[in-house]
Formats: C-alpha cells, sequence, structure tokens
C-alpha cells in the first residue's frame, strides 16, 4: 500500500529533482508488411503503424495528467528493416519514408528500426540497407537506425565494422548543415538487445510478440539527491543502499505507468528499463552522481570503479520493484546530453579513453560524442571495434554514438538543443588503425561463448 508520505516524495522528486518518465516506447512487428513489390510493403507498413500507434500519444497525454508524472517521449520501434528489404528488394530509403510519415501521423518524437543484425555475415537486404542509411537519415526527421555488428557468441564482423566507420562519417556530411543530426541517429552495437525502449538504438526484436509497450525511466538528479541527503561519514556500502533504494521507487514509477498505458492501449506490458538517463537539465547528471559520491571531477581516477557501484545498485534497486525489468537497464552516460560530462569534457578531466574504460562497467557505450569533422572512417572504425570487443568479451551490450563535427576542430562545440544538448569536440588519437580496419573478416567468438 502507498501512503501519503510516498506520495508527497514522489511529487518533491518530479518538481525538484527533475524525475520523470522518459519514454514510453511501442514495439511493432512488420513481418506480415513482407512483400516483394516494396510499394505495397511500405503501405502495409504504414498502414499497420498507423493503426497500432493511433492512440499511443493520446494515452500517455491523458496518463501524465491523471497521475502528474511527466512522461518525455512517445516513441515506437519496429522490426528490422533489413528484414523486409531482403524480401522486397528496392530502395530501402522508401521504407525510411514510410516510417517517417507514419510517425508524424500519430505524433510520437522518434521511430526506431531502420536497422540490420549482420554479427556473423551479410544476408539478403543487409547491405543495401546499410549503405543507404545516410540517406535515409538526411531525407527524414524522425527516423532512427542502428546496426549491431557484434556478439558474444558470433564475434565481431569486421567487414561490417569498416562499414560502418564510412557510413557515421558520411551521415555527418550529409547533414552538415543541421549540425550533422544524421550521427546522431546511428547506433552501432555490440550485443544488441530486442526489447530497449531508447533512441537511437530501439528495434524491435524477432523474438518479441506483435505488439508490445516498454517504457524507459529516468532519475539521475533523485540519485544525486539521495545521496547528497546522506551523513558525510557514510562508507560506500551505505551510499550503495541508498542508490538502490532510490532505484526501486523510479522502477516502481515505471511499473506504474508502464501497466496503466498497457492496459488502456490493450496490448501486452513488455519491460522496465530503469537506466538512468541524464539530460543537459542542471541537476539531471549521471555525472554528478559520481561527484556526489566522492570524485572531484567525472573522469578522475575513481571513475569506473564508482560507476560500476552505481550500475550495479540501480539494478539490483530495480529488480526488486518490477518482474519485467530488461531492456538496457543501468546507467547511460552520453556526453553531449549530459550536463555534468559535458562540464568534464570541456575541463580536460574526461577523455574518450577514459569513456571506453567507464563502458565495461555499465551501460551502454560510447554514446553522443562529438569528434573532429577531419576524423578519417577507419578511425571511427576502430573505436567501433574497440567498443565491441568490450561488449563481446564481457557478455553485455556496448554501442558507440559518434558525432564527427563537420567543419569543426578539436575543443569547439557542436550545439543540438534539447535533450540532445550540446557537445565540446573532444580529441581522438591521430595514430591510423587502417591496416587492421582493412583486413576485415571475422573476429572469432570468445571461448566464453562456449556455454552449452
Amino acid at each position: 500500500m502507498i501512503n501519503n508520505t510516498e506520495i508527497l516524495e514522489t511529487i518533491r522528486m518530479i518538481q525538484d529533482e527533475n524525475l520523470d518518465i522518459r519514454t514510453i516506447t511501442m514495439g511493432i512487428s512488420l513481418l506480415d508488411c513482407a512483400d516483394s513489390d516494396i510499394e505495397r510493403s511500405c503501405q502495409k507498413v504504414y498502414e499497420k503503424i498507423c493503426h497500432r500507434a493511433e492512440r499511443l500519444v493520446g494515452t500517455g497525454e491523458a496518463i501524465e495528467k491523471e497521475y502528474g508524472i511527466p512522461i518525455i517521449n512517445k516513441r515506437l520501434s519496429v522490426t528490422p528493416i533489413a528484414l523486409l528489404c531482403g524480401i522486397s528488394g528496392g530502395d530501402p530509403v522508401r521504407y525510411a519514408k514510410a516510417m517517417d510519415q507514419a510517425a508524424k501521423a500519430v505524433g510520437v518524437n522518434f521511430i526506431g528500426g531502420y536497422s540490420a543484425l549482420v554479427q556473423k555475415g551479410f544476408a539478403a537486404g543487409d547491405r543495401e540497407l546499410i549503405d543507404s542509411i545516410p540517406r535515409a537519415l538526411a531525407e527524414t526527421d524522425v527516423v532512427c537506425s542502428s546496426v549491431n555488428v557484434g556478439s558474444t557468441r558470433a564475434g565481431i564482423n569486421m567487414d561490417a565494422v569498416a562499414l560502418m566507420g564510412d557510413i557515421v562519417l558520411q551521415s555527418a556530411k550529409l547533414t552538415a548543415d543541421n549540425c550533422c543530426f544524421g550521427a546522431a541517429k546511428i547506433v552501432v552495437f555490440c550485443n544488441a538487445v530486442e526489447d530497449n525502449p531508447f533512441m537511437a538504438g530501439a528495434f524491435h526484436g524477432v523474438g518479441e510478440g506483435d505488439c508490445v509497450l516498454n517504457v524507459g525511466v529516468s532519475g539521475p538528479g533523485v540519485v544525486r539527491a539521495a545521496i547528497a541527503n546522506a551523513p558525510d561519514d557514510y562508507d560506500l556500502t551505505q551510499i550503495a543502499n541508498i542508490i538502490k533504494k532510490t532505484a526501486f521507487k523510479i522502477t516502481r514509477m515505471g511499473q506504474l505507468v508502464g501497466s496503466e498505458a498497457s492496459r488502456r492501449l490493450g496490448i501486452p506490458f513488455g519491460i522496465v528499463d530503469l537506466s538512468l538517463a541524464p539530460t543537459p537539465a542542471v541537476g539531471d547528471s549521471v555525472a554528478h552522481i559520481l561527484e556526489e559520491i566522492g570524485l572531484e571531477s567525472c573522469g578522475a581516477c575513481g571513475t569506473t570503479a564508482a560507476l560500476a557501484m552505481l550500475n550495479d545498485a540501480v539494478k539490483k534497486g530495480g529488480v526488486m520493484a518490477s518482474s519485467r525489468v530488461g531492456g538496457l537497464s543501468g546507467a547511460f552516460i552520453p556526453v553531449s546530453e549530459d550536463a555534468g560530462m559535458i562540464d568534464a569534457a570541456r575541463c580536460g578531466a574526461l577523455c574518450i579513453e577514459k569513456l571506453e574504460a567507464m563502458t565495461a562497467v555499465c551501460s551502454v557505450g560510447l554514446d553522443m560524442i562529438v569528434i573532429p569533422g577531419d576524423t578519417p572512417a577507419e578511425v571511427i572504425g576502430g573505436i567501433i571495434a574497440d567498443e565491441a570487443a568490450i561488449g563481446m568479451i564481457n557478455s553485455k551490450t556496448t554501442a558507440v554514438r559518434v558525432i564527427p563535427a563537420i567543419g569543426h576542430k578539436e575543443g569547439e562545440e557542436l550545439e543540438f538543443g534539447g535533450l540532445f544538448g550540446s557537445g565540446p569536440v573532444m580529441k581522438v588519437s591521430r595514430y591510423s588503425p587502417m591496416k587492421l580496419i582493412r583486413r576485415g573478416g571475422q573476429i572469432p567468438a570468445p571461448i566464453q561463448s562456449l556455454k552449452n
């Protein structure tokens, strides 16, 4: 039973500590939209999305008003479009435009699933879709793309890694007049999950049902405030317990919203992703949590240890509040979307190498990092390969979302606005991995993949 004290506490979290539901994301299977004629297939895609999601935004807004809980984004994810391309052939960008039109018709913020899963090789439709990503993202507004290039069971497809280095760079160049925003809508994964509600990497996995409702919660400000209110003599065990209890409260709110939205929409409730998703707003920062734990600045020695504790405590608290925890679930560390990360990068306390170390203990990876616009494609491929290796060896999801800032150099700034924030252009090693990347082939799966 929820008592008055808990209700007042939740109200305070919303008003003073930036607590919100970051997204309700409806996943829609498009497998029944496959057709050998691409025009018919695109029409089926448009019609199914509009039919399934016609009440999503209205339902979210109604729940916001009734419960007083902000729901920042209403989003869609669909079956990886490469699967449909393999059947229909033709120009994959036509699917992107159908997705874009349908998403705008139902009023959602973003739609994910312009995706391909190529961890073990390219099937029909995969290469065509990947080649089309820069144009698709430049010619649409709310479509997001992802490509899975590796997994613990399959190893890393280095041909796909090399290709994605070039795709990211092309996407930035084609949207150079719009803050290179195309690259901000691409995520390159290792061990991608099928029920991720967060953009830009969301897609509706083939193992999912026909339609499902997933929830992504937030609340870095709430966790930071809880630690700030703890006595200075608390040890790290006690701090971890505070984080667990706070994560429990945050996740319970996500469970409430997800269950209610699912009931009203008449579709199954999927998962609550309890990731701490930061924003550029002051006080809503994962970096500030780490600093409250005891670091002078995020990026200092000890940052990885503090982040490991935070990530683990968040998960432990979340699983007590819901039997449907899934997605990515942990602490996100996107640079441009986190006020504390931005400050740490600006002052030189945080570098890409330290961020890479941090990704070994959190979710998900090198996220929203702005790099110099003249960074070669093979260097971007090397960044992707390094991050995929961390995911493959540690049996966890890792990802790369870097934005080559065309026309900008190290130390300058790229301003996105809104939840995407702004990012300082960070230093990247100029030593070339060209020979490694051009070798191609497959990095074999590690020995720990043999678990049967």
